[in-house]
């Protein structure tokens, strides 16, 4: 009688594990679909076709892992830079991650901007951008832009389209050159949890940004 139940709990445990699984997979397949359907005639890889708004809300990374280039952060700024040059936008927010005193990718991109030939006064830095969500949303809440063109890979841009538009904001995204898989497929993986984690954000969970503040205004 023992093993007839404990074989009967392995059973449901079975059952349970398999059930878990499904729904995980189906959760992160159905976020993925859903930031894709959203955004994914939206975002743009050819520049002549990005259409012009005032501003370009730039998405921050690290300039440099281990010492050497990163070149998601490199290609975000040529992208940037290449908007600025086609006459699409006039002003820009850099908005990412300036924790620390030692660590400050805001002030990073606004000097690669500047190096790139954009007018170091057309730049606005958001040193409360952590996450993607909080630099879409302080783009509103603290720039005054309910319109705005986002610059980074096609992967991030997708998202951060699917927060604005969940957000009440017109936003389309300019694609900057992605990295290949075999360098960045950390990246590329974690983005799928990431899409879950921002779908719970703007259902279930209702996040809003780690800091907001006063606002700032862009010419």
């Amino acid at each position: 009688m023992k093993r007839f139940f404990f074989r009967l709990s392995l059973k449901r445990l079975f059952v349970l594990l398999i059930l878990g699984c499904a729904a995980l997979v189906l959760t992160v397949w159905g976020s993925h679909v859903w930031v894709e359907k959203t955004a994914h005639d939206r975002c743009y890889d050819d520049v002549a076709k990005v259409p012009p708004m005032d501003v370009a809300l730039v998405l921050g990374c690290s300039p440099r892992i281990g010492g050497l280039t990163n070149l998601f952060y490199l290609y975000r700024m040529e992208a940037a830079a290449a908007l600025f040059r086609a006459g699409k936008v006039k002003a820009f927010i850099v908005s990412g991650d300036n924790s620390t005193h030692q660590y400050d990718e805001p002030t990073a991109m606004k000097e690669s901007l500047i190096a790139a030939g954009v007018p170091a006064e057309a730049i606005h830095c958001d040193y409360a951008g952590f996450r993607t969500l909080d630099s879409v949303v302080r783009a509103d809440a603290i720039f005054d832009q309910k319109r705005f063109i986002v610059v980074s890979q096609r992967f991030h841009n997708e998202r951060a389209v699917f927060l604005a538009r969940r957000r009440g904001l017109e936003a389309v995204g300019f694609n900057a050159e992605d990295v290949s898989r075999s360098i960045g497929l950390s990246t590329h993986l974690r983005e799928y949890l990431a899409r879950v984690n921002a779908v719970l954000d703007v259902t279930l969970l209702q996040t809003e940004p780690k800091f907001y503040g006063p606002k700032v205004k862009v010419r």
